[in-house]
């Protein structure tokens, strides 16, 4: 399980293991190590919040090898993050009756049995928590070069937030900062609409929005690792993403061409692309223009009501009940995700592309 090339990052652990943990390599040496900011990222992701599952982990990240007194060596980079909130018993029905909308059956099915299933396992979004934790190591790097990597909840269920460029700087309030949303009065109904959902056992899906400024004119490779693509990826990795949008989306299917091109202005030295929305990138190279971007969420599959699926162990169809803590909508955990899967692919793209100094 990895991602990137210049900048490798490679996944390991599991949702109910001793651990869950990564190791990043490419990191060019001398880099600060920015604790608080750290810090601040996996608070962002852990559980244990008003919307989001009862699972209560600290997210210490150990830090293993890589640093001199909290400056990069130039080394392989590894952090651990222990597991020390698990409840396995809460997953004794499987590996016999697979849980509707999760990995159970196919992983079983891959692994021909041997998988460890407890929790989502190796496909849990508990392993995002040492994605997140490396990416807030990267975060500060990139900033020196004024790239900003920033995303809210835009919508939960059928309701919108005012587009972050409208908004306040985050978080205004306290169910602002709970949603991660940071339009106060589209928070305040994500909040009655979670707490619905809840009360009618039930689940709600969701969207997180992103927004890269500052990026200079060429970051991305040709075709396969463009932006767009490499973003994409990235995003599609995120456990229960299901659908991202780059500027204007499936939108553009009844625009014209007139509409959409943004013409160039500025100077030869500095090209400026002019227009209400300017792309991005195009053709995967950053134009110099903010990239937007939105990933959509399905409603977490665990949920405990009664759903009726195939029992392996006696071939026939019979209700099952999720117990456990689970998420209740994904966005506001994955508000940190977003920006983190975005910060690795950035710190690799720029740094493949020559924009980074080593």
């Amino acid at each position: 399980m990895h991602l990137g090339e210049s900048l490798q990052v490679h996944l390991f652990g599991s949702s109910h293991g001793p651990f869950v943990g990564a190791t990043l390599t490419g990191m060019p040496k001398g880099i600060l190590r920015h604790d608080d900011v750290i810090q601040e990222a996996m608070t962002m992701r852990r559980p244990g919040g008003t919307y989001s599952s009862k699972r209560n982990e600290v997210d210490d990240v150990l830090w293993l090898s890589g640093f001199e007194n909290g400056i990069t060596t130039g080394q392989v980079i590894e952090c651990r993050i222990m597991n020390n909130d698990v409840r396995s018993k809460d997953y004794s029905f499987l590996p016999d009756h697979p849980r509707p909308g999760h990995q159970d059956m196919v992983m079983m099915k891959r692994t021909k049995g041997e998988a460890d299933l407890r929790g989502g396992g190796t496909s849990s979004a508990r392993m995002t928590a040492p994605l997140v934790a490396l990416a807030a190591l990267i975060k500060p790097w990139l900033g020196l070069k004024g790239v900003n990597v920033e995303a809210h909840v835009g919508a939960i269920g059928t309701i919108e937030a005012m587009p972050m460029s409208e908004s306040p700087p985050r978080w205004a309030n306290e169910t602002c900062k709970e949603l991660r949303c940071r339009d106060p009065d589209a928070a305040l109904k994500m909040a009655e609409l979670i707490t619905l959902s809840r009360k009618q056992r039930d689940s709600i899906g969701s969207r997180v929005d992103l927004c890269l400024n500052g990026l200079p004119l060429g970051v991305g490779e040709p075709w396969f690792d463009g932006l767009e693509p490499a973003l994409a990826r990235a995003m599609m990795s995120i456990p229960a993403a299901r659908g991202v949008e780059f500027g204007r989306g499936f939108g553009v299917q009844t625009m014209r061409g007139s509409e959409h091109n943004s013409p160039w202005g500025g100077t030869a030295e500095l090209p400026i692309l002019e227009g209400e929305r300017p792309d991005g990138a195009l053709a995967g190279l950053t134009t110099g223009s903010p990239v937007h971007v939105r990933v959509a969420f399905k409603p977490p599959s665990s949920i405990p009501q009664e759903q009726v699926t195939l029992n392996l162990k006696t071939n026939e169809k019979e209700a099952l009940i999720v117990k456990g803590r689970h998420d209740p909508v994904l966005a506001p955990r994955a508000v940190a995700v977003v920006e983190a899967m975005a910060t690795l692919v950035l710190g690799d793209l720029m740094q493949r592309g020559g924009f980074i100094d080593e």
